[in-house]
């Protein structure tokens, strides 16, 4: 290994476990490019001004509980390794950090491994949190780790830096993340690759999952990468293309898409939204709908709706519509009365609603019920 390359990324571990994240992006960097200072506009940017689109494009996160949660706790340093480590033998747990670069573009991660189906290929759930928060509180939130656990499949965490974005959003609403082969989207799915090449992944079982700005990047990972994931849940987020810049995106977040402008085919979709969420318009979730409907390979059964109330009171109605096989292609659940937090989730996590649904499990129970055949990767 380059000597200069292995110095510039123990300095980048240091730099993370002293909590200089953004000096270590920049060691980073100059390990990747050979180590050259980075250039200009990859350096720090002063303050936004009022109308800069890195804005936060949410709202602070908060439990939706009579009790306030807890903080939650900072993220442990990632390794300092430029890929994924396969897991060791042995079928033991792993809840661990990464770090991954992919066009000169660093990103750190957590990866929780389960014991049960060690051994065999597995399901991989590709989890994208949403504005202000972090892998952990993500993780706390959804109690998707847990499911991973009891169902033996492995869940990535992926985290965005405030360097990226200031809030810590997903940039779905720019124009250059919005499609395959460029910026996020891209590095999200060279990274789900690397983990799936790095451990026993079946790949006709890998999904994407998000929250609000997450949700809103996994359907923009779900039309850019129908070759990679066989199924999308969109939680509390926007249609692919709902936006073009932060004026765009401020707009259908308040009233809902002007319209549907996803193209391309549709991989089977999965929406919670709740219809008193003041931050992300319910209509969103209506548009995820169509435009999931209008991109399916063949017809769709007649819809199947029914009512229902979560063990904790929180009302429901839930949309399915089947494929000619009468397999759940496209589901909406519209959470009365809910506003925008994660259904079912538990207090330890923000952006929750305890009350509703257990969103992590119906998610996991749609996405079981797809595999995606295993075909060349597209261009």
């Amino acid at each position: 290994m380059n000597p200069l390359f292995e110095r510039l990324m123990r300095k980048a571990t240091l730099l993370t476990q002293g909590g200089s994240l953004q000096e270590a992006t920049r060691a980073i960097q100059r390990a990747l490019s050979g180590g050259a200072a980075p250039p200009a506009a990859d350096r720090p940017a002063p303050a936004p001004a009022a109308n800069d689109d890195t804005l936060v494009v949410d709202v602070e996160a908060r439990v939706v509980e009579p009790a306030p949660a807890p903080a939650p706790a900072p993220a442990p340093a990632p390794a300092p390794t430029p890929t994924p480590a396969p897991a060791p033998g042995g079928g033991a747990e792993q809840w661990s950090d990464g770090l991954f670069a992919h066009q000169h573009r660093p990103i750190a991660y957590k990866l929780f491994v389960p014991a049960k189906g060690a051994g065999s290929p597995r399901p991989l759930v590709l989890m994208l949190h949403g504005c202000t928060q972090n892998p952990e509180d993500f993780a706390a939130g959804t109690q998707m780790n847990q499911l991973a656990r009891e169902h033996g499949f492995l869940v990535l965490y992926p985290a965005q830096t405030q360097h990226a974005n200031s809030s810590k959003c997903w940039n779905w609403f720019k124009t250059q993340h919005q499609q395959r082969g460029r910026g996020e989207p891209a590095l999200l799915a060279a990274l789900a690759r690397s983990v799936m090449d790095s451990h026993d992944i079946d790949p006709e079982r890998v999904y994407v999952a998000g929250l609000s700005a997450g949700g809103a990047m996994a359907d923009i990972l779900g039309r850019s990468y129908p070759d990679l994931f066989a199924a999308v849940g969109v939680h509390s987020g926007l249609p692919s293309g709902a936006a073009s810049d932060l004026m765009t995106a401020l707009a259908a977040m308040k009233s809902g898409p002007a319209a549907s402008r996803g193209s391309g085919p549709a991989v089977p979709t999965i929406v919670f939204h709740g219809d008193a969420d003041s931050t992300v318009n319910a209509r969103n979730g209506e548009a995820l709908v169509a435009s999931a409907l209008a991109g399916q390979d063949g017809p769709t059964a007649p819809v199947q709706a029914s009512g229902g109330r979560s063990p904790r009171g929180r009302d429901f109605t839930r949309r399915v519509h089947a494929d000619a096989q009468g397999r759940p292609a496209v589901e909406h659940w519209l959470l009365h009365g809910a506003g925008h937090a994660w259904s079912g989730g538990s207090s330890s996590g923000t952006y929750t609603d305890p009350s509703g649904p257990d969103a992590s499990a119906e998610m996991l129970r749609f996405f079981l019920s797809h595999r995606k055949a295993a075909a060349p990767a597209m261009p």
